[in-house]
């Protein structure tokens, strides 16, 4: 392959991209290709930026609702409503209780069976934090199985 620099020339010879070296010419001629080179390069780096970042996006929740597709569990005999009301009082079933005695009601109307499901029912008035803070009571009692209860939505 033979190639000649010509003193005081600029190099490249001109603005192209690419320069096709030809033999037995004494000219460097253009070639009227796109490099994808440097493209698929961005691209490779990109992929592994995101292969690293996508396992660090997610957030394990554990919640136990059931999908909108699934039939609807069946309901206990004697189901354990607590509810929380809009003054933020609590019912445990329909007798309202005080706060500070709900871990002995509970364990009365559960007969101290801490795997019964407890269904929470919240006003939609409340706040996300008061319902938190019901649930960290529950969960500081023991009772780590609750269901939220709301309407069905209409369906279309």
């Amino acid at each position: 392959m033979n190639v000649r620099l010509i003193a005081g020339a600029p190099w490249p010879p001109s603005n192209a991209m690419a320069v096709r070296l030809d033999r037995g010419d004494d000219q460097l001629s253009e070639v009227h290709e796109i490099n994808v080179t440097p493209f698929i390069d961005v691209i490779l780096v990109l992929l592994v930026i995101f292969m690293i970042a996508a396992p660090l996006a997610t957030v394990d929740i554990s919640v136990d609702l059931p999908a909108s597709s699934a039939e609807r569990t069946p309901r206990p005999d004697k189901p354990l409503f607590l509810t929380l009301k809009s003054d933020l009082t609590v019912s445990l079933d329909n007798d309202t209780i005080n706060r500070a005695a709900l871990a002995g009601a509970l364990d009365h109307a559960t007969a101290g069976d801490k795997q019964q499901r407890v269904f929470l029912r919240a006003d939609k008035s409340v706040s996300y934090g008061e319902l938190m803070n019901l649930m960290n009571e529950l969960r500081g009692a023991g009772y780590l199985h609750v269901a939220l209860v709301g309407l069905e939505a209409d369906k279309m």
